[in-house]
Protein backbone atom coordinates (compact mmCIF):
# COMPACT_ATOMS: atom_id res chain seq x y z
CA UNK A 1 0.00 0.00 0.00
CA UNK A 2 1.48 3.36 -0.99
CA UNK A 3 1.48 6.37 1.28
CA UNK A 4 -1.06 8.09 -0.99
CA UNK A 5 -3.64 5.39 -0.25
CA UNK A 6 -2.85 4.97 3.43
CA UNK A 7 -5.02 6.43 6.16
CA UNK A 8 -3.24 9.37 7.70
CA UNK A 9 -2.81 9.59 11.45
CA UNK A 10 -2.44 13.04 12.95
CA UNK A 11 0.30 13.53 15.54
CA UNK A 12 -0.75 15.71 18.46
CA UNK A 13 2.28 16.60 20.58
CA UNK A 14 1.73 17.62 24.19
CA UNK A 15 5.36 17.82 25.35
CA UNK A 16 4.86 21.48 26.26
CA UNK A 17 1.73 20.77 28.30
CA UNK A 18 1.45 17.21 29.62
CA UNK A 19 5.19 16.62 29.25
CA UNK A 20 6.02 19.72 31.25
CA UNK A 21 3.87 18.41 34.09
CA UNK A 22 6.61 15.88 34.91
CA UNK A 23 7.93 16.91 38.35
CA UNK A 24 10.96 19.12 37.71
CA UNK A 25 10.50 19.39 33.95
CA UNK A 26 9.42 23.04 33.88
CA UNK A 27 10.87 24.86 30.84
CA UNK A 28 11.69 28.51 30.43
CA UNK A 29 9.78 30.73 28.02
CA UNK A 30 12.63 30.68 25.48
CA UNK A 31 12.96 26.90 25.75
CA UNK A 32 9.24 26.41 25.10
CA UNK A 33 9.46 28.55 21.98
CA UNK A 34 12.50 26.63 20.78
CA UNK A 35 10.87 23.21 21.29
CA UNK A 36 7.68 24.42 19.59
CA UNK A 37 9.75 25.54 16.60
CA UNK A 38 11.41 22.12 16.35
CA UNK A 39 8.04 20.36 16.57
CA UNK A 40 6.66 22.65 13.88
CA UNK A 41 9.63 21.90 11.61
CA UNK A 42 9.41 18.13 12.03
CA UNK A 43 5.79 18.01 10.86
CA UNK A 44 3.73 17.68 14.06
CA UNK A 45 0.08 18.27 13.11
CA UNK A 46 -1.07 19.81 16.40
CA UNK A 47 1.09 21.28 19.16
CA UNK A 48 -0.58 21.57 22.55
CA UNK A 49 1.42 24.58 23.65
CA UNK A 50 0.19 24.87 27.23
CA UNK A 51 -2.62 25.65 29.65
CA UNK A 52 -3.22 29.41 29.22
CA UNK A 53 -5.28 29.92 32.39
CA UNK A 54 -2.63 28.23 34.56
CA UNK A 55 -0.40 31.30 34.74
CA UNK A 56 0.58 34.46 32.93
CA UNK A 57 3.77 32.69 31.84
CA UNK A 58 1.81 29.85 30.24
CA UNK A 59 -0.49 32.35 28.51
CA UNK A 60 2.42 34.32 27.06
CA UNK A 61 4.18 31.16 25.85
CA UNK A 62 1.06 29.79 24.12
CA UNK A 63 0.33 33.17 22.57
CA UNK A 64 3.82 33.61 21.16
CA UNK A 65 3.98 30.03 19.88
CA UNK A 66 0.65 30.64 18.14
CA UNK A 67 1.99 33.75 16.42
CA UNK A 68 5.17 31.98 15.26
CA UNK A 69 3.74 28.67 14.05
CA UNK A 70 4.12 27.87 10.37
CA UNK A 71 2.94 24.32 9.77
CA UNK A 72 1.25 23.10 12.95
CA UNK A 73 -2.11 23.83 14.49
CA UNK A 74 -1.61 25.42 17.91
CA UNK A 75 -3.79 24.18 20.72
CA UNK A 76 -4.39 25.37 24.25
CA UNK A 77 -5.99 23.43 27.11
CA UNK A 78 -9.06 24.67 29.00
CA UNK A 79 -11.22 23.22 31.74
CA UNK A 80 -14.98 23.09 31.19
CA UNK A 81 -15.76 26.66 32.19
CA UNK A 82 -16.22 29.87 30.26
CA UNK A 83 -13.30 31.73 31.88
CA UNK A 84 -10.80 29.01 30.93
CA UNK A 85 -12.11 28.79 27.38
CA UNK A 86 -12.03 32.56 26.84
CA UNK A 87 -8.46 32.74 28.14
CA UNK A 88 -7.45 29.84 25.92
CA UNK A 89 -8.94 31.52 22.85
CA UNK A 90 -7.11 34.76 23.60
CA UNK A 91 -3.84 32.80 23.58
CA UNK A 92 -4.36 30.69 20.44
CA UNK A 93 -6.42 33.01 18.24
CA UNK A 94 -3.36 34.43 16.45
CA UNK A 95 -2.35 31.03 15.09
CA UNK A 96 -2.95 30.29 11.43
CA UNK A 97 -4.68 27.12 12.64
CA UNK A 98 -5.93 27.59 16.24
CA UNK A 99 -7.55 24.87 18.35
CA UNK A 100 -9.29 24.92 21.73
CA UNK A 101 -9.02 21.71 23.77
CA UNK A 102 -11.54 21.59 26.60
CA UNK A 103 -12.07 18.71 29.02
CA UNK A 104 -13.94 17.45 32.05
CA UNK A 105 -13.58 14.27 34.12
CA UNK A 106 -16.47 11.91 33.35
CA UNK A 107 -15.70 8.76 35.39
CA UNK A 108 -17.52 8.25 38.71
CA UNK A 109 -14.35 9.21 40.60
CA UNK A 110 -13.92 12.42 38.62
CA UNK A 111 -17.61 13.38 38.64
CA UNK A 112 -17.38 13.44 42.43
CA UNK A 113 -14.70 16.16 42.40
CA UNK A 114 -17.00 19.02 41.20
CA UNK A 115 -19.94 17.15 42.78
CA UNK A 116 -21.98 17.12 39.58
CA UNK A 117 -24.73 14.68 38.73
CA UNK A 118 -24.66 13.00 35.33
CA UNK A 119 -27.31 15.44 34.05
CA UNK A 120 -25.52 18.48 35.46
CA UNK A 121 -22.27 17.43 33.85
CA UNK A 122 -24.03 16.86 30.53
CA UNK A 123 -25.43 20.41 30.72
CA UNK A 124 -21.99 21.84 31.43
CA UNK A 125 -20.49 19.95 28.48
CA UNK A 126 -23.22 21.34 26.22
CA UNK A 127 -22.64 24.92 27.40
CA UNK A 128 -18.85 24.89 27.27
CA UNK A 129 -18.36 23.04 23.98
CA UNK A 130 -20.92 25.32 22.34
CA UNK A 131 -19.10 28.37 23.70
CA UNK A 132 -15.73 27.08 22.48
CA UNK A 133 -17.08 26.35 19.00
CA UNK A 134 -18.59 29.85 18.78
CA UNK A 135 -15.06 31.18 19.28
CA UNK A 136 -12.98 28.70 17.29
CA UNK A 137 -13.76 26.48 14.27
CA UNK A 138 -11.54 23.68 15.61
CA UNK A 139 -12.58 22.33 19.01
CA UNK A 140 -11.27 19.21 20.71
CA UNK A 141 -13.17 17.72 23.62
CA UNK A 142 -11.91 15.17 26.14
CA UNK A 143 -13.81 13.11 28.71
CA UNK A 144 -10.99 12.79 31.25
CA UNK A 145 -10.58 9.25 32.64
CA UNK A 146 -12.65 7.97 29.72
CA UNK A 147 -11.38 4.42 30.11
CA UNK A 148 -13.01 4.20 33.56
CA UNK A 149 -16.27 5.91 32.55
CA UNK A 150 -19.49 3.90 32.16
CA UNK A 151 -19.90 3.14 28.45
CA UNK A 152 -23.51 4.33 28.20
CA UNK A 153 -22.65 7.65 29.82
CA UNK A 154 -19.50 8.03 27.73
CA UNK A 155 -21.56 7.57 24.55
CA UNK A 156 -24.11 10.10 25.82
CA UNK A 157 -21.64 12.90 26.56
CA UNK A 158 -19.64 12.31 23.37
CA UNK A 159 -22.85 12.65 21.36
CA UNK A 160 -23.54 15.95 23.13
CA UNK A 161 -20.02 17.24 22.37
CA UNK A 162 -20.36 16.31 18.70
CA UNK A 163 -23.77 17.99 18.40
CA UNK A 164 -22.32 21.13 20.02
CA UNK A 165 -19.57 21.39 17.42
CA UNK A 166 -16.54 19.43 18.64
CA UNK A 167 -14.39 18.42 15.68
CA UNK A 168 -12.07 16.02 17.55
CA UNK A 169 -13.08 13.65 20.34
CA UNK A 170 -10.10 12.60 22.43
CA UNK A 171 -10.31 9.47 24.59
CA UNK A 172 -7.82 9.79 27.48
CA UNK A 173 -6.52 6.84 29.45
CA UNK A 174 -5.65 9.34 32.15
CA UNK A 175 -4.16 6.93 34.67
CA UNK A 176 -2.69 4.35 32.28
CA UNK A 177 -5.29 1.80 33.35
CA UNK A 178 -6.31 0.13 30.10
CA UNK A 179 -4.77 -2.62 27.95
CA UNK A 180 -4.45 -2.83 24.14
CA UNK A 181 -7.53 -4.99 23.53
CA UNK A 182 -9.66 -2.70 25.72
CA UNK A 183 -8.23 0.37 24.02
CA UNK A 184 -9.25 -0.93 20.60
CA UNK A 185 -12.66 -2.19 21.76
CA UNK A 186 -13.50 1.17 23.33
CA UNK A 187 -12.71 3.18 20.19
CA UNK A 188 -14.53 0.66 18.01
CA UNK A 189 -17.60 0.77 20.26
CA UNK A 190 -17.75 4.56 20.26
CA UNK A 191 -17.44 4.81 16.48
CA UNK A 192 -20.21 2.24 16.03
CA UNK A 193 -22.65 3.53 18.68
CA UNK A 194 -22.34 7.32 18.91
CA UNK A 195 -24.48 9.26 16.41
CA UNK A 196 -22.31 11.59 14.34
CA UNK A 197 -19.10 9.70 15.12
CA UNK A 198 -18.32 9.54 11.41
CA UNK A 199 -18.13 13.37 11.27
CA UNK A 200 -15.31 13.79 13.80
CA UNK A 201 -11.75 12.57 14.38
CA UNK A 202 -11.26 10.23 17.31
CA UNK A 203 -8.00 10.65 19.20
CA UNK A 204 -6.20 8.51 21.77
CA UNK A 205 -4.26 9.85 24.77
CA UNK A 206 -2.47 7.14 26.73
CA UNK A 207 -0.35 7.16 29.86
CA UNK A 208 2.36 4.60 30.55
CA UNK A 209 1.65 3.54 34.13
CA UNK A 210 1.55 -0.13 33.13
CA UNK A 211 4.08 0.25 30.31
CA UNK A 212 1.45 -0.09 27.57
CA UNK A 213 1.00 3.47 26.30
CA UNK A 214 2.46 2.85 22.84
CA UNK A 215 0.63 -0.46 22.44
CA UNK A 216 -2.64 1.11 23.56
CA UNK A 217 -2.25 4.05 21.16
CA UNK A 218 -1.53 1.80 18.17
CA UNK A 219 -4.41 -0.51 19.09
CA UNK A 220 -6.73 2.50 19.15
CA UNK A 221 -5.51 3.52 15.69
CA UNK A 222 -6.22 0.03 14.33
CA UNK A 223 -9.75 0.40 15.72
CA UNK A 224 -10.34 3.74 13.97
CA UNK A 225 -8.66 6.52 15.94
CA UNK A 226 -6.85 8.90 13.62
CA UNK A 227 -5.01 11.13 16.07
CA UNK A 228 -2.36 10.08 18.58
CA UNK A 229 -1.53 12.32 21.54
CA UNK A 230 2.09 11.87 22.55
CA UNK A 231 5.26 13.52 23.83
CA UNK A 232 8.94 13.53 22.92
CA UNK A 233 10.79 10.81 24.89
CA UNK A 234 7.48 9.81 26.48
CA UNK A 235 7.83 12.71 28.92
CA UNK A 236 4.84 13.25 31.18
CA UNK A 237 3.04 12.71 34.47
CA UNK A 238 4.11 9.75 36.61
CA UNK A 239 5.38 7.07 34.16
CA UNK A 240 4.88 9.39 31.20
CA UNK A 241 2.84 9.51 27.99
CA UNK A 242 2.91 7.69 24.69
CA UNK A 243 6.30 8.42 23.12
CA UNK A 244 6.08 10.21 19.77
CA UNK A 245 9.19 8.52 18.43
CA UNK A 246 7.84 5.06 19.26
CA UNK A 247 4.47 5.35 17.52
CA UNK A 248 5.93 7.15 14.50
CA UNK A 249 8.69 4.60 13.97
CA UNK A 250 6.36 1.67 14.69
CA UNK A 251 4.09 2.78 11.85
CA UNK A 252 7.10 3.40 9.62
CA UNK A 253 8.96 0.15 10.30
CA UNK A 254 5.87 -2.09 10.51
CA UNK A 255 3.89 -0.42 7.77
CA UNK A 256 2.97 -3.88 6.51
CA UNK A 257 0.63 -4.42 9.47
CA UNK A 258 0.19 -0.76 10.47
CA UNK A 259 -0.62 0.81 7.08
CA UNK A 260 -0.86 4.39 8.30
CA UNK A 261 1.03 7.51 7.32
CA UNK A 262 2.12 10.56 9.30
CA UNK A 263 3.76 13.71 8.07
CA UNK A 264 6.58 13.52 10.64
CA UNK A 265 10.12 13.93 9.31
CA UNK A 266 11.64 11.08 11.30
CA UNK A 267 15.20 12.23 10.60
CA UNK A 268 14.59 15.09 13.05
CA UNK A 269 13.68 12.77 15.94
CA UNK A 270 17.12 12.39 17.47
CA UNK A 271 17.82 16.10 17.60
CA UNK A 272 14.56 17.04 19.29
CA UNK A 273 14.90 14.08 21.67
CA UNK A 274 18.26 15.39 22.84
CA UNK A 275 16.98 18.94 23.10
CA UNK A 276 13.93 17.99 25.15
CA UNK A 277 16.15 15.91 27.43
CA UNK A 278 18.45 18.89 27.89
CA UNK A 279 15.85 21.57 28.60
CA UNK A 280 13.69 19.32 30.80
CA UNK A 281 16.61 17.90 32.75
CA UNK A 282 15.26 14.37 32.18
CA UNK A 283 17.96 12.06 30.83
CA UNK A 284 16.87 9.45 28.31
CA UNK A 285 17.39 5.96 29.72
CA UNK A 286 20.06 4.07 27.76
CA UNK A 287 17.71 1.24 26.76
CA UNK A 288 14.86 3.56 25.72
CA UNK A 289 13.32 2.43 22.42
CA UNK A 290 14.37 4.42 19.34
CA UNK A 291 16.32 7.24 21.04
CA UNK A 292 18.19 5.51 23.87
CA UNK A 293 21.98 5.41 23.76
CA UNK A 294 21.91 1.61 23.40
CA UNK A 295 19.14 1.49 20.79
CA UNK A 296 21.69 0.78 18.04
CA UNK A 297 24.45 -0.75 20.19
CA UNK A 298 25.48 -4.40 19.72
CA UNK A 299 27.74 -6.13 22.21
CA UNK A 300 27.34 -9.88 21.86
CA UNK A 301 29.70 -11.60 19.43
CA UNK A 302 26.90 -13.15 17.40
CA UNK A 303 25.19 -9.78 16.98
CA UNK A 304 28.42 -8.00 16.06
CA UNK A 305 29.30 -10.65 13.49
CA UNK A 306 25.84 -10.39 11.96
CA UNK A 307 26.01 -6.60 11.84
CA UNK A 308 29.35 -6.67 10.03
CA UNK A 309 27.91 -8.99 7.38
CA UNK A 310 24.49 -7.42 7.03
CA UNK A 311 23.12 -4.67 9.31
CA UNK A 312 19.57 -5.88 8.74
CA UNK A 313 20.28 -9.09 10.67
CA UNK A 314 19.94 -7.26 13.98
CA UNK A 315 18.63 -3.77 13.08
CA UNK A 316 15.05 -3.16 11.98
CA UNK A 317 15.80 0.48 11.19
CA UNK A 318 18.88 2.46 10.29
CA UNK A 319 20.34 5.04 12.67
CA UNK A 320 20.04 7.60 9.88
CA UNK A 321 16.25 7.02 9.79
CA UNK A 322 15.95 9.00 13.02
CA UNK A 323 18.73 11.47 12.28
CA UNK A 324 21.49 9.63 14.13
CA UNK A 325 24.93 9.86 12.54
CA UNK A 326 26.11 6.41 11.43
CA UNK A 327 29.76 7.36 11.82
CA UNK A 328 31.61 8.35 14.96
CA UNK A 329 34.37 10.53 13.56
CA UNK A 330 36.88 11.30 16.29
CA UNK A 331 37.55 14.98 16.89
CA UNK A 332 40.59 16.35 18.70
CA UNK A 333 42.50 19.47 19.69
CA UNK A 334 43.70 19.97 16.10
CA UNK A 335 40.18 19.97 14.66
CA UNK A 336 39.07 23.33 13.30
CA UNK A 337 35.92 25.37 13.50
CA UNK A 338 34.62 24.20 10.11
CA UNK A 339 35.05 20.55 11.07
CA UNK A 340 33.25 21.17 14.35
CA UNK A 341 30.36 22.91 12.58
CA UNK A 342 30.06 20.04 10.09
CA UNK A 343 30.18 17.42 12.82
CA UNK A 344 27.55 19.18 14.90
CA UNK A 345 25.35 19.48 11.80
CA UNK A 346 25.61 15.70 11.39
CA UNK A 347 24.42 15.38 14.98
CA UNK A 348 21.44 17.66 14.28
CA UNK A 349 22.76 20.95 15.67
CA UNK A 350 22.64 23.97 13.38
CA UNK A 351 24.67 26.79 14.94
CA UNK A 352 24.89 30.46 14.14
CA UNK A 353 28.31 32.12 14.05
CA UNK A 354 28.10 33.55 17.57
CA UNK A 355 26.90 30.28 19.08
CA UNK A 356 29.59 28.36 17.21
CA UNK A 357 32.22 30.71 18.58
CA UNK A 358 31.13 29.99 22.16
CA UNK A 359 30.88 26.24 21.60
CA UNK A 360 34.28 26.15 19.87
CA UNK A 361 35.92 27.66 22.96
CA UNK A 362 34.32 24.98 25.11
CA UNK A 363 35.31 22.31 22.59
CA UNK A 364 38.97 23.38 22.66
CA UNK A 365 38.96 23.38 26.46
CA UNK A 366 37.57 19.85 26.41
CA UNK A 367 40.09 18.77 23.78
CA UNK A 368 42.93 19.91 26.02
CA UNK A 369 41.70 17.46 28.67
CA UNK A 370 40.66 14.54 26.45
CA UNK A 371 42.74 12.85 23.78
CA UNK A 372 39.74 11.92 21.66
CA UNK A 373 36.30 13.53 21.50
CA UNK A 374 33.45 11.36 20.27
CA UNK A 375 29.87 12.08 19.19
CA UNK A 376 28.49 11.58 22.70
CA UNK A 377 31.05 14.04 24.06
CA UNK A 378 29.82 16.67 21.62
CA UNK A 379 26.18 16.01 22.48
CA UNK A 380 27.03 16.44 26.18
CA UNK A 381 28.96 19.61 25.32
CA UNK A 382 25.97 21.06 23.47
CA UNK A 383 23.59 20.19 26.29
CA UNK A 384 25.94 21.74 28.82
CA UNK A 385 26.32 24.87 26.69
CA UNK A 386 22.57 25.39 26.36
CA UNK A 387 22.01 24.82 30.07
CA UNK A 388 24.75 27.28 30.99
CA UNK A 389 23.40 29.96 28.68
CA UNK A 390 19.93 30.06 30.19
CA UNK A 391 19.03 32.09 33.30
CA UNK A 392 22.55 32.08 34.70
CA UNK A 393 22.03 33.89 38.01
CA UNK A 394 24.68 31.65 39.56
CA UNK A 395 27.85 30.43 37.87
CA UNK A 396 30.74 28.26 39.04
CA UNK A 397 33.92 30.27 38.50
CA UNK A 398 36.52 28.31 40.51
CA UNK A 399 36.52 25.03 42.41
CA UNK A 400 39.27 23.14 44.20
CA UNK A 401 38.62 20.16 46.45
CA UNK A 402 40.77 18.25 48.93
CA UNK A 403 39.72 14.65 49.36
CA UNK A 404 41.11 11.30 50.38
CA UNK A 405 41.01 8.78 53.19
CA UNK A 406 41.29 11.34 55.96
CA UNK A 407 38.23 13.42 56.79
CA UNK A 408 37.01 16.05 56.56
CA UNK A 409 37.06 16.69 52.83
CA UNK A 410 36.93 20.35 51.81
CA UNK A 411 36.01 22.54 48.87
CA UNK A 412 37.23 26.01 47.95
CA UNK A 413 34.54 27.56 45.74
CA UNK A 414 34.16 30.87 43.95
CA UNK A 415 30.59 31.40 42.78
CA UNK A 416 29.48 34.32 40.61
CA UNK A 417 26.13 35.55 41.92
CA UNK A 418 24.41 37.99 39.56
CA UNK A 419 27.81 39.22 38.34
CA UNK A 420 29.52 39.43 41.73
CA UNK A 421 32.14 36.87 42.81
CA UNK A 422 31.81 35.29 46.25
CA UNK A 423 34.28 32.81 47.76
CA UNK A 424 33.96 30.26 50.57
CA UNK A 425 35.62 27.14 51.95
CA UNK A 426 33.38 24.36 53.26
CA UNK A 427 33.80 20.80 54.49
CA UNK A 428 31.65 17.73 54.05
CA UNK A 429 31.40 13.95 53.88
CA UNK A 430 33.29 13.61 50.62
CA UNK A 431 34.19 16.13 47.91
CA UNK A 432 30.70 16.39 46.42
CA UNK A 433 29.05 16.98 49.80
CA UNK A 434 31.70 19.59 50.62
CA UNK A 435 31.08 21.30 47.26
CA UNK A 436 27.31 21.37 47.75
CA UNK A 437 27.81 22.78 51.27
CA UNK A 438 30.00 25.51 49.80
CA UNK A 439 27.31 26.44 47.28
CA UNK A 440 24.72 26.55 50.06
CA UNK A 441 26.98 28.76 52.18
CA UNK A 442 27.16 31.33 49.40
CA UNK A 443 23.55 30.94 48.25
CA UNK A 444 21.43 29.79 51.24
CA UNK A 445 18.31 27.84 50.35
CA UNK A 446 15.92 25.24 51.78
CA UNK A 447 15.77 23.01 48.71
CA UNK A 448 16.16 19.31 49.44
CA UNK A 449 18.34 17.14 47.22
CA UNK A 450 16.12 14.29 45.96
CA UNK A 451 18.38 12.71 43.37
CA UNK A 452 22.07 12.67 42.49
CA UNK A 453 23.20 10.57 39.52
CA UNK A 454 26.48 10.22 37.65
CA UNK A 455 27.12 8.37 34.40
CA UNK A 456 30.08 8.35 32.03
CA UNK A 457 29.46 9.80 28.59
CA UNK A 458 32.12 7.66 26.91
CA UNK A 459 34.70 5.07 27.92
CA UNK A 460 38.09 5.66 29.51
CA UNK A 461 39.44 7.34 32.61
CA UNK A 462 39.33 10.70 30.83
CA UNK A 463 35.65 10.31 29.95
CA UNK A 464 33.24 13.13 30.64
CA UNK A 465 30.81 12.51 33.46
CA UNK A 466 27.25 13.73 33.15
CA UNK A 467 25.72 14.55 36.52
CA UNK A 468 21.99 14.95 37.11
CA UNK A 469 20.45 16.39 40.27
CA UNK A 470 16.85 16.85 41.31
CA UNK A 471 15.84 19.26 44.10
CA UNK A 472 12.56 20.15 45.82
CA UNK A 473 11.51 23.34 47.60
CA UNK A 474 7.96 24.03 48.80
CA UNK A 475 6.50 21.58 46.32
CA UNK A 476 8.53 22.96 43.41
CA UNK A 477 10.78 20.32 41.82
CA UNK A 478 13.70 21.33 39.61
CA UNK A 479 16.44 19.41 37.83
CA UNK A 480 19.94 20.27 36.67
CA UNK A 481 22.48 18.54 34.43
CA UNK A 482 26.09 19.18 33.51
CA UNK A 483 29.03 17.34 32.00
CA UNK A 484 32.74 17.61 32.66
CA UNK A 485 35.82 15.38 32.70
CA UNK A 486 36.00 16.22 36.42
CA UNK A 487 33.04 14.59 38.18
CA UNK A 488 33.10 17.05 41.10
CA UNK A 489 33.09 20.03 38.75
CA UNK A 490 30.17 18.48 36.83
CA UNK A 491 28.40 17.96 40.16
CA UNK A 492 28.87 21.59 41.15
CA UNK A 493 27.62 22.84 37.79
CA UNK A 494 24.58 20.52 37.84
CA UNK A 495 23.71 21.65 41.38
CA UNK A 496 24.02 25.29 40.37
CA UNK A 497 21.97 24.66 37.21
CA UNK A 498 19.16 23.28 39.36
CA UNK A 499 19.35 26.32 41.63
CA UNK A 500 19.15 28.61 38.59
CA UNK A 501 15.95 26.84 37.58
CA UNK A 502 14.66 27.17 41.12
CA UNK A 503 15.25 30.93 40.99
CA UNK A 504 13.23 31.07 37.75
CA UNK A 505 10.44 29.02 39.37
CA UNK A 506 10.39 31.35 42.38
CA UNK A 507 10.14 34.39 40.12
CA UNK A 508 7.49 32.75 37.96
CA UNK A 509 5.34 31.79 40.94
CA UNK A 510 5.64 35.30 42.38
CA UNK A 511 4.63 36.98 39.14
CA UNK A 512 1.93 34.47 38.17
CA UNK A 513 -0.51 35.18 40.97
CA UNK A 514 -3.20 33.18 39.17
CA UNK A 515 -1.04 30.06 38.92
CA UNK A 516 -3.13 26.92 39.47
CA UNK A 517 -2.43 23.28 39.98
CA UNK A 518 -3.32 21.41 36.81
CA UNK A 519 -1.68 18.06 37.51
CA UNK A 520 -3.29 14.91 36.15
CA UNK A 521 -5.42 16.62 33.51
CA UNK A 522 -6.35 14.31 30.63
Amino acid sequence: MTSSTQDRVKIFDTTLRDGEQSPGATMTHAEKLEIAGLLDEMGVDIIEAGFPIASEGDFQAVSEIAKNSVNSSICGLARANITDIDRCWEAVKHAAQPRIHTFIGTSPLHRAIPNLSMDQMAERIEQTVTHARNLCPDVQWSPMDATRTEHDYLCRVIEIAIKCGATTINIPDTVGYTAPRESADLIRMLIEKVPGADTVTFATHCHNDLGMATANALAAVEAGARQIECTINGLGERAGNTALEEVVMAMKVRNDILPYATRIDATKIMNISRRVSSVSGFAVQPNKAIVGKNAFAHESGIHQDGMLKNAETFEIMRPSDIGLSETSLVMGKHSGRAALRAKLADLGYELGDNQLKDVFVRFKALADRKKEIYDDDLVALMQDSSAAAANEHLKVKFLRVICGTEAPQSADLTLTVDGKDEQVTATGDGPVDATFNAVKAIFPHDARLQLYQVHAVTEGTDAQATVSVRMEEDGKIVTGQSADTDTVVASAKAYVAALNRLIVRRTKTHSDKKEINYKDVS
